[in-house]
């Protein structure tokens, strides 16, 4: 570095603009991790799917708007879906007394009879402590789900603007660097260990997925209707989000809804024991040890260790918080590329090269053009 600068100290101010703009970059990234870290993991998890539909079509656009529609029209039919069901056990859990106190503000009929009840309104919500509660929480309510759209405004436009350009930026990068530089090959590698990671935990999470709405609507069947799960459909998609963590898988879901079924039925009869007995075993071969035996292994951690995988996630999400989840396997992959391509080179004095010189077992083999 201070070669470069000796050679010429006109550059100085254009590195130290660099470095200006880097920090502000940085800074901004730092205060929106969450928001680009999902963003990158849906990219990974999406890109496969781009690929294929790449085939068919040399539309880059195209190919990005039509994964993203492909992978969010689940998502919003789930999402409607848990509105839906929130609305309608809302509507059941307020109390008459409740409807009685929000008559008088939402009766229209009263409010064309009499106009000037439009007048004293203001007054009487100033007067009225519950109302007013609900209209407070009501206004966080409405900025915290704006701030969500935004964030998932962002999420959209990061994956659409990466399935879009991606190969631009990895030819981009790939003439900048050199084909068979240690560069090249350490980013490829990541790239090839992130994908992996992220679209398998994707695959598994669909299976366990169809699984558990499988089994909880299976359930019902022989159940009794006091020991029947509610709302399997909703619990089923639950079940398969929580199973994105490889330790986790079900248990969040299934054994809730199992101590719930306990209850009902020991209430009802404890000869019928045997139905919640029933959902909890099955549930846990079906939902967690199959998954965590072979599914997850096999899908997520065929380069990669499993052990470390769990710990990524894991501890990711206890150090980082939510995003943590989706960090963790990113820390984990540029480290474990790094350990194989770049420590072992640089204790030994250098240079790195662009082969793997430790846990050559671990990880993806980089994209080397001498390997073509």
């Amino acid at each position: 570095m201070n070669a470069l600068f000796d050679a010429d100290r006109s550059l100085l101010p254009w590195w130290f603009l660099v470095a200006i703009l880097t920090a502000i970059v940085l800074a901004i990234a730092y205060a929106f991790v969450g928001t680009i870290v999902v963003g990158i993991f849906f990219y990974y998890a999406m890109r496969p799917i781009n690929r294929r539909i790449r085939r068919f079509t040399s539309a880059r656009r195209f190919a990005a708007v039509t994964t993203l529609v492909l992978v969010l029209l689940p998502i919003i039919v789930f999402l409607s879906y848990t509105l839906f069901v929130g609305l309608e056990s809302l509507n059941m859990a307020l109390s008459e007394g409740i409807r009685q106190a929000l008559q008088p503000y939402v009766d229209l009929t009263r409010w064309l009879e009499e106009p000037q009840t439009l007048v004293t309104i203001t007054e009487q919500l100033q007067r009225s402590a519950p109302l007013q509660g609900i209209l407070t929480a009501s206004i966080d309510v409405l900025v915290a789900v704006t701030n969500a759209l935004v964030h998932v405004g962002l999420i959209v436009a990061i994956v659409y603007y990466l399935l879009r350009d991606g190969a631009r930026i990895e030819a981009w990068f790939r003439e900048e660097v050199g084909p068979d530089s240690a560069a090249y090959a350490y980013a490829s590698a990541v790239d090839t260990d992130l994908e992996t990671v992220y679209f398998g935990n994707v695959i598994a999470l669909v299976m366990i997925t169809l699984g558990a709405i499988v089994w909880y609507h299976g359930y019902n069947m022989i159940a009794p209707p006091h020991l029947q799960v509610p709302v399997p459909m909703l619990l089923g998609l639950l079940t398969g989000i929580a199973s994105i963590i490889p330790i986790i898988v079900g248990k969040l879901v299934y054994l809730p809804i199992t101590g719930y079924l306990v209850l009902l039925a020991i209430r009802a009869s404890p000869v019928q024991l045997w139905y919640p007995a029933l959902f909890g075993i099955v549930s846990l071969v079906v939902l967690d040890l199959i998954p965590q035996s072979f599914i997850q292994p096999y899908i997520a951690g065929r380069k990669l260790h499993v052990g470390l995988t769990i710990f990524a996630y894991v501890f990711g999400g206890l150090f980082f918080g939510w995003y943590g989840l989706f960090l963790g396997p990113i820390i984990l992959v540029f480290a474990l590329q790094a350990i194989r391509l770049v420590i072992t080179d640089l204790l030994h004095g250098g240079p790195v090269t662009p082969r793997p010189t430790a846990a050559r077992d671990l990880g993806s083999d980089p994209a080397l053009e001498a390997d073509e």
